[in-house]
């Protein structure tokens, strides 16, 4: 079985998706780079959801394309942010924001490598996916995360005071940074992303977060999340903290894939959900 092993992709050698599994999944709309030979991603029903497709203003010549699911009907409801892996808004971002609205959220999906102009949940080459990934420097992503929480305060079906964010591997780094720089955010659950450049930023952080990590994660070290957990501690980040599951891989929420860890996965999915609740996020 294929299993994505790194927060910025596996090595060729990592896995072999076979042409048969590969399209099967296409089809179904997952990242064809990552998926399991025996998949069985968690599909969520839409009944009772609003699915719609948003274009947010964000200084670009082309708006920020985002996917949205939120509750039916009237009323304003607590916005949670959710920031894709290196594979972009696939099925399993989208169920995650459907998992989200079905508890009462806005969940809003930026398309964070829309400037490229391709589709990378198609793309099969981890190669080719890098420069695109890379391409979306950490100013135009903090940007892009900025104009999002904007425009969600501008929505009829917004809560203004209760936004949040959670990211995956590449959007767990973008999570850290996001309770760094965006004064709307107000709490944030990152899932395995990378630490070491946001270690010395520790201090930075204005809002909590919660770092939920594989303790067999073969991109993020052990030391890294220790030298993280001292740096909230020294610089009184009371609120945050970094918990670890010893038996789980690098991306353990992601149910098509073969690192998929139903055990830490539920729980991880409980510890956000509280985490939220406890910093007015709910």
């Amino acid at each position: 079985m294929p299993t994505l092993t790194r927060p910025e992709g596996s090595e060729p050698a990592d896995f072999n998706v076979t042409r048969r599994t590969a399209a099967g999944l296409f089809f179904a709309g997952y990242a064809v780079a990552a998926v399991a030979a025996d998949a069985a991603p968690i599909t969520t029903p839409v009944d009772g959801l609003v699915i719609e497709k948003a274009l947010i203003p964000n200084g670009a010549t082309n708006p920020l394309p985002a996917y949205v699911a939120r509750p039916a009907g009237t009323g304003r409801h607590p916005v949670i942010l959710v920031a894709n892996e290196i594979f972009g808004i696939h099925a399993y971002i989208k169920d995650v924001c459907h998992r989200l609205a079905k508890l009462g959220y806005v969940a809003i999906a930026p398309d964070f490598f829309y400037r490229s102009g391709v589709s990378l949940p198609e793309m099969t080459d981890i190669a080719k996916i890098r420069p695109i990934v890379e391409q979306a420097g950490v100013e135009q992503v903090d940007g892009d995360v900025r104009a999002t929480t904007a425009w969600a305060k501008s929505r009829p079906f917004a809560r203004v005071d209760r936004i949040g964010i959670t990211g995956f591997c590449w959007g767990g780094a973008v999570t850290w940074r996001a309770a760094m720089v965006d004064p709307d955010i107000r709490a944030g659950v990152a899932w395995y992303g990378q630490l070491k450049a946001l270690i010395p930023r520790a201090a930075e952080l204005k809002v909590p977060v919660l770092g939920l990590y594989g303790g067999r994660d073969q991109g993020i070290s052990a030391e890294d999340v220790q030298a993280m957990r001292a740096a909230l501690k020294a610089a009184g980040k009371t609120g945050s903290d970094i918990h670890v599951y010893p038996d789980a891989e690098h991306g353990f929420h992601a149910d098509y894939r073969a690192s998929y860890n139903p055990a830490a996965a539920t729980d991880g999915w409980a510890r956000m959900l509280a985490h939220f609740r406890k910093n007015g996020v709910a």
